[in-house]
Protein backbone atom coordinates (compact mmCIF):
# COMPACT_ATOMS: atom_id res chain seq x y z
CA UNK A 1 0.00 0.00 0.00
CA UNK A 2 2.80 2.43 0.86
CA UNK A 3 4.40 1.89 -2.58
CA UNK A 4 1.07 2.64 -4.24
CA UNK A 5 0.72 5.85 -2.22
CA UNK A 6 4.27 6.90 -3.08
CA UNK A 7 3.50 6.46 -6.78
CA UNK A 8 0.71 9.02 -6.31
CA UNK A 9 3.00 11.49 -4.58
CA UNK A 10 1.82 10.77 -1.02
CA UNK A 11 5.28 10.20 0.37
CA UNK A 12 6.07 9.22 3.95
CA UNK A 13 8.45 11.37 5.94
CA UNK A 14 9.25 15.04 5.88
CA UNK A 15 9.66 16.88 2.60
CA UNK A 16 12.16 19.56 1.75
CA UNK A 17 9.32 22.01 2.34
CA UNK A 18 7.02 21.19 5.25
CA UNK A 19 3.70 23.03 4.94
CA UNK A 20 1.08 23.45 7.64
CA UNK A 21 -2.60 24.14 6.99
CA UNK A 22 -4.62 25.85 9.73
CA UNK A 23 -8.24 24.95 9.00
CA UNK A 24 -10.83 27.25 10.54
CA UNK A 25 -14.41 26.12 11.07
CA UNK A 26 -16.47 26.50 7.86
CA UNK A 27 -13.32 26.84 5.72
CA UNK A 28 -13.78 26.59 1.96
CA UNK A 29 -12.85 23.14 0.67
CA UNK A 30 -12.00 24.06 -2.94
CA UNK A 31 -9.04 26.40 -2.28
CA UNK A 32 -7.70 24.01 0.38
CA UNK A 33 -7.70 21.05 -2.02
CA UNK A 34 -6.38 23.28 -4.82
CA UNK A 35 -3.40 24.15 -2.62
CA UNK A 36 -2.61 20.68 -1.35
CA UNK A 37 -2.96 18.68 -4.57
CA UNK A 38 -0.21 20.52 -6.53
CA UNK A 39 2.27 19.57 -3.81
CA UNK A 40 1.26 15.91 -4.03
CA UNK A 41 1.56 15.99 -7.81
CA UNK A 42 4.95 17.73 -7.62
CA UNK A 43 6.17 14.87 -5.40
CA UNK A 44 4.81 12.34 -7.87
CA UNK A 45 6.44 13.84 -10.95
CA UNK A 46 9.76 14.57 -9.26
CA UNK A 47 9.91 11.23 -7.46
CA UNK A 48 11.25 13.14 -4.47
CA UNK A 49 10.09 14.38 -1.07
CA UNK A 50 9.66 17.95 -2.29
CA UNK A 51 6.68 18.71 -0.07
CA UNK A 52 5.02 17.32 3.02
CA UNK A 53 2.05 18.73 4.89
CA UNK A 54 0.28 18.71 8.22
CA UNK A 55 -3.28 19.76 9.08
CA UNK A 56 -4.13 21.79 12.19
CA UNK A 57 -7.28 23.07 13.83
CA UNK A 58 -7.53 25.46 16.75
CA UNK A 59 -8.78 22.65 19.02
CA UNK A 60 -7.18 19.59 17.44
CA UNK A 61 -10.67 18.28 16.70
CA UNK A 62 -12.04 17.61 13.19
CA UNK A 63 -13.13 20.71 11.30
CA UNK A 64 -16.38 21.08 9.36
CA UNK A 65 -15.95 22.80 6.00
CA UNK A 66 -18.49 25.20 4.52
CA UNK A 67 -19.89 22.34 2.42
CA UNK A 68 -20.68 20.35 5.59
CA UNK A 69 -17.91 17.77 5.20
CA UNK A 70 -15.90 16.99 8.35
CA UNK A 71 -12.13 16.70 7.98
CA UNK A 72 -9.83 15.19 10.64
CA UNK A 73 -6.58 17.03 11.40
CA UNK A 74 -3.16 15.89 12.60
CA UNK A 75 -2.69 18.19 15.55
CA UNK A 76 -3.94 21.13 17.57
CA UNK A 77 -2.48 24.36 16.23
CA UNK A 78 0.59 25.47 18.14
CA UNK A 79 3.86 27.30 17.63
CA UNK A 80 6.12 24.34 18.38
CA UNK A 81 5.94 22.81 14.89
CA UNK A 82 8.84 23.17 12.48
CA UNK A 83 7.26 24.54 9.34
CA UNK A 84 8.55 26.24 6.22
CA UNK A 85 5.12 27.59 5.27
CA UNK A 86 1.79 27.94 7.05
CA UNK A 87 -1.41 28.41 5.06
CA UNK A 88 -4.50 29.71 6.87
CA UNK A 89 -7.81 28.52 5.43
CA UNK A 90 -10.27 31.13 6.66
CA UNK A 91 -13.79 30.84 8.01
CA UNK A 92 -16.98 31.46 6.05
CA UNK A 93 -17.78 34.06 8.76
CA UNK A 94 -14.54 36.08 8.82
CA UNK A 95 -15.99 38.97 10.81
CA UNK A 96 -16.23 36.81 13.94
CA UNK A 97 -13.38 37.44 16.41
CA UNK A 98 -10.22 35.30 16.31
CA UNK A 99 -8.97 33.70 19.54
CA UNK A 100 -5.98 35.68 20.92
CA UNK A 101 -3.93 32.48 21.32
CA UNK A 102 -4.23 31.79 17.59
CA UNK A 103 -3.01 35.28 16.72
CA UNK A 104 -0.16 34.97 19.19
CA UNK A 105 0.98 31.67 17.67
CA UNK A 106 0.78 33.10 14.15
CA UNK A 107 3.09 35.93 15.23
CA UNK A 108 5.55 33.51 16.84
CA UNK A 109 5.76 31.33 13.74
CA UNK A 110 6.24 34.37 11.55
CA UNK A 111 8.99 35.57 13.89
CA UNK A 112 10.81 32.29 13.30
CA UNK A 113 10.90 32.92 9.57
CA UNK A 114 7.91 30.80 8.54
CA UNK A 115 6.30 32.06 5.32
CA UNK A 116 2.67 32.89 6.07
CA UNK A 117 -0.10 32.28 3.56
CA UNK A 118 -3.86 32.73 3.48
CA UNK A 119 -6.63 31.34 1.31
CA UNK A 120 -10.00 33.00 0.76
CA UNK A 121 -10.76 34.81 4.06
CA UNK A 122 -7.57 33.69 5.80
CA UNK A 123 -6.17 37.17 5.20
CA UNK A 124 -8.34 38.37 8.10
CA UNK A 125 -6.26 36.27 10.53
CA UNK A 126 -2.93 37.43 9.12
CA UNK A 127 -4.12 41.04 9.31
CA UNK A 128 -5.38 40.67 12.89
CA UNK A 129 -2.03 39.19 13.83
CA UNK A 130 -0.37 42.32 12.33
CA UNK A 131 1.67 40.21 9.92
CA UNK A 132 0.85 41.88 6.60
CA UNK A 133 2.27 45.33 7.30
CA UNK A 134 3.20 47.16 4.11
CA UNK A 135 2.96 44.07 1.90
CA UNK A 136 0.24 43.66 -0.68
CA UNK A 137 -2.51 41.14 0.04
CA UNK A 138 -5.74 39.90 -1.44
CA UNK A 139 -8.78 37.83 -0.54
CA UNK A 140 -12.11 36.79 -2.03
CA UNK A 141 -13.83 39.69 -3.80
CA UNK A 142 -17.04 39.13 -1.84
CA UNK A 143 -15.26 39.87 1.46
CA UNK A 144 -13.17 42.84 0.34
CA UNK A 145 -15.58 45.57 1.51
CA UNK A 146 -15.59 44.21 5.07
CA UNK A 147 -11.82 43.67 5.03
CA UNK A 148 -11.15 47.21 3.83
CA UNK A 149 -13.43 48.58 6.52
CA UNK A 150 -11.57 46.65 9.25
CA UNK A 151 -8.07 47.27 7.85
CA UNK A 152 -8.14 50.55 5.91
CA UNK A 153 -4.34 50.91 6.25
CA UNK A 154 -3.48 47.74 4.31
CA UNK A 155 -2.68 47.48 0.61
CA UNK A 156 -5.49 45.26 -0.70
CA UNK A 157 -5.49 44.27 -4.35
CA UNK A 158 -8.17 42.74 -6.56
CA UNK A 159 -5.73 40.22 -8.00
CA UNK A 160 -6.07 36.44 -7.99
CA UNK A 161 -3.17 36.06 -5.59
CA UNK A 162 -0.29 38.02 -4.13
CA UNK A 163 3.18 36.73 -3.28
CA UNK A 164 5.02 39.52 -1.48
CA UNK A 165 8.08 38.35 0.40
CA UNK A 166 7.13 35.88 3.10
CA UNK A 167 3.43 36.74 2.85
CA UNK A 168 1.32 35.06 0.18
CA UNK A 169 -2.45 35.42 -0.07
CA UNK A 170 -5.08 34.12 -2.45
CA UNK A 171 -8.62 35.08 -3.41
CA UNK A 172 -9.82 31.50 -3.04
CA UNK A 173 -11.61 29.09 -5.33
CA UNK A 174 -9.43 27.55 -8.01
CA UNK A 175 -7.15 30.60 -7.93
CA UNK A 176 -5.35 28.68 -5.18
CA UNK A 177 -4.24 26.22 -7.86
CA UNK A 178 -2.66 29.03 -9.90
CA UNK A 179 -0.92 30.39 -6.82
CA UNK A 180 0.50 27.01 -5.82
CA UNK A 181 1.64 26.29 -9.37
CA UNK A 182 3.49 29.60 -9.28
CA UNK A 183 5.03 28.64 -5.93
CA UNK A 184 6.11 25.24 -7.34
CA UNK A 185 7.70 27.02 -10.31
CA UNK A 186 9.51 29.44 -7.96
CA UNK A 187 10.65 26.63 -5.67
CA UNK A 188 11.82 24.35 -8.51
CA UNK A 189 11.17 25.15 -12.17
CA UNK A 190 8.46 26.00 -14.65
CA UNK A 191 8.67 22.58 -16.30
CA UNK A 192 7.56 20.84 -13.10
CA UNK A 193 4.75 23.36 -12.58
CA UNK A 194 3.57 22.81 -16.16
CA UNK A 195 3.50 19.03 -15.68
CA UNK A 196 1.40 19.47 -12.53
CA UNK A 197 -0.96 21.86 -14.32
CA UNK A 198 -1.41 19.42 -17.18
CA UNK A 199 -2.18 16.60 -14.76
CA UNK A 200 -5.13 18.64 -13.46
CA UNK A 201 -6.29 19.56 -16.98
CA UNK A 202 -5.34 23.15 -16.16
CA UNK A 203 -4.18 24.26 -19.58
CA UNK A 204 -3.19 27.80 -18.60
CA UNK A 205 -1.51 28.90 -15.37
CA UNK A 206 -3.09 32.26 -14.69
CA UNK A 207 -0.99 35.23 -13.60
CA UNK A 208 -1.57 36.90 -10.26
CA UNK A 209 -2.79 40.02 -12.09
CA UNK A 210 -5.70 38.24 -13.78
CA UNK A 211 -9.08 39.46 -12.57
CA UNK A 212 -10.99 37.68 -9.80
CA UNK A 213 -14.36 38.53 -11.26
CA UNK A 214 -15.95 38.33 -14.65
CA UNK A 215 -16.08 41.60 -16.51
CA UNK A 216 -19.35 43.51 -16.74
CA UNK A 217 -19.61 42.16 -20.29
CA UNK A 218 -19.35 38.53 -19.14
CA UNK A 219 -21.35 38.96 -15.93
CA UNK A 220 -24.25 41.09 -17.15
CA UNK A 221 -24.18 40.61 -20.92
CA UNK A 222 -23.60 44.32 -21.51
CA UNK A 223 -21.45 45.12 -24.54
CA UNK A 224 -21.71 48.89 -24.99
CA UNK A 225 -18.22 50.12 -24.02
CA UNK A 226 -19.31 53.42 -22.48
CA UNK A 227 -22.09 51.79 -20.46
CA UNK A 228 -19.58 49.20 -19.23
CA UNK A 229 -17.21 52.00 -18.21
CA UNK A 230 -19.98 53.83 -16.34
CA UNK A 231 -20.96 50.69 -14.39
CA UNK A 232 -17.31 49.96 -13.54
CA UNK A 233 -16.98 53.52 -12.21
CA UNK A 234 -20.09 53.00 -10.08
CA UNK A 235 -18.69 49.76 -8.64
CA UNK A 236 -15.39 51.48 -7.84
CA UNK A 237 -17.05 54.43 -6.04
CA UNK A 238 -19.42 53.02 -3.44
CA UNK A 239 -18.80 55.19 -0.37
CA UNK A 240 -18.84 58.52 -2.22
CA UNK A 241 -21.27 58.15 -5.13
CA UNK A 242 -20.57 60.09 -8.28
CA UNK A 243 -23.30 62.35 -9.65
CA UNK A 244 -24.81 61.40 -13.01
CA UNK A 245 -23.25 64.51 -14.55
CA UNK A 246 -19.80 63.41 -13.33
CA UNK A 247 -20.28 59.89 -14.65
CA UNK A 248 -21.39 61.18 -18.03
CA UNK A 249 -18.37 63.47 -18.32
CA UNK A 250 -15.98 60.69 -17.30
CA UNK A 251 -17.25 58.40 -20.10
CA UNK A 252 -17.46 61.26 -22.60
CA UNK A 253 -21.25 61.42 -22.88
CA UNK A 254 -23.90 63.97 -22.08
CA UNK A 255 -26.13 63.28 -19.08
CA UNK A 256 -29.07 62.68 -21.42
CA UNK A 257 -27.08 60.20 -23.53
CA UNK A 258 -26.05 58.31 -20.40
CA UNK A 259 -29.64 58.12 -19.18
CA UNK A 260 -30.77 56.86 -22.58
CA UNK A 261 -28.13 54.09 -22.46
CA UNK A 262 -29.26 52.92 -19.03
CA UNK A 263 -32.93 52.95 -20.02
CA UNK A 264 -32.40 51.00 -23.24
CA UNK A 265 -30.00 48.35 -21.80
CA UNK A 266 -31.07 48.08 -18.14
CA UNK A 267 -34.54 49.62 -18.01
CA UNK A 268 -33.36 51.87 -15.18
CA UNK A 269 -31.97 55.32 -14.61
CA UNK A 270 -28.27 55.68 -13.74
CA UNK A 271 -29.28 56.79 -10.24
CA UNK A 272 -31.48 53.74 -9.72
CA UNK A 273 -28.84 51.28 -10.95
CA UNK A 274 -26.14 52.96 -8.87
CA UNK A 275 -28.31 52.70 -5.77
CA UNK A 276 -28.86 48.98 -6.39
CA UNK A 277 -25.09 48.45 -6.60
CA UNK A 278 -24.64 50.29 -3.28
CA UNK A 279 -27.46 48.35 -1.63
CA UNK A 280 -25.89 45.04 -2.68
CA UNK A 281 -22.61 46.25 -1.20
CA UNK A 282 -24.47 47.06 2.02
CA UNK A 283 -26.00 43.57 1.98
CA UNK A 284 -22.50 42.05 1.86
CA UNK A 285 -21.26 44.26 4.71
CA UNK A 286 -24.21 43.28 6.89
CA UNK A 287 -23.27 39.61 6.54
CA UNK A 288 -19.49 39.97 6.60
CA UNK A 289 -18.83 42.56 9.30
CA UNK A 290 -19.96 43.64 12.74
CA UNK A 291 -20.30 47.27 11.59
CA UNK A 292 -23.44 49.04 12.75
CA UNK A 293 -26.20 49.81 10.27
CA UNK A 294 -25.20 53.48 10.52
CA UNK A 295 -21.58 52.68 9.66
CA UNK A 296 -22.66 50.51 6.74
CA UNK A 297 -25.00 53.22 5.47
CA UNK A 298 -22.08 55.67 5.51
CA UNK A 299 -19.75 53.16 3.80
CA UNK A 300 -22.29 52.75 0.99
CA UNK A 301 -22.89 56.43 0.43
CA UNK A 302 -26.28 56.87 2.13
CA UNK A 303 -27.02 60.04 4.05
CA UNK A 304 -28.44 58.26 7.12
CA UNK A 305 -29.22 54.84 8.58
CA UNK A 306 -32.94 55.53 8.11
CA UNK A 307 -32.50 56.32 4.43
CA UNK A 308 -30.39 53.18 3.93
CA UNK A 309 -32.86 50.98 5.84
CA UNK A 310 -35.84 52.30 3.89
CA UNK A 311 -34.19 51.69 0.51
CA UNK A 312 -32.82 48.33 1.67
CA UNK A 313 -36.28 47.10 2.69
CA UNK A 314 -37.78 48.23 -0.62
CA UNK A 315 -35.10 46.35 -2.59
CA UNK A 316 -34.62 43.18 -0.50
CA UNK A 317 -38.10 42.99 1.12
CA UNK A 318 -36.61 42.92 4.62
CA UNK A 319 -34.81 45.35 6.90
CA UNK A 320 -31.06 45.23 7.54
CA UNK A 321 -31.65 44.04 11.12
CA UNK A 322 -34.05 41.31 9.92
CA UNK A 323 -31.43 40.09 7.45
CA UNK A 324 -28.84 39.81 10.21
CA UNK A 325 -31.25 38.09 12.56
CA UNK A 326 -32.12 35.56 9.85
CA UNK A 327 -28.47 34.91 9.00
CA UNK A 328 -26.90 34.89 12.45
CA UNK A 329 -29.78 33.57 14.54
CA UNK A 330 -29.24 34.41 18.20
CA UNK A 331 -25.83 36.00 17.65
CA UNK A 332 -26.97 39.60 17.79
CA UNK A 333 -25.15 42.14 15.64
CA UNK A 334 -26.54 45.67 15.76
Amino acid sequence: MSNELESLGVLSGRGRQHVGFLLCDTFAMLPFISSLEPMRAANRYSGSHLYSWQLFSETGEPVVASNGLSLPVNERFGDEWKLDRLIVCGSHSPHLPTHPDTLRMLRRLSGRGVSMGALDTGSFLLARANLIGSRRCTLHWECMPGFRQEFPQLKVSNELFEIDGKIFTCSGGDAALDMMLTIVANDHDQALASKVAELFVHTTIRNSSDSQRMSVVERDGIFHPKLVSAIELMEANIDTPLRSEELATMVNLSKRQLERLFRSHLNATPTMHYQQIRLRAGHDLLLQTSLSVLEIADACGFSSADHFSKRFRAYFSQSPTDLRAQHFGHRRIP
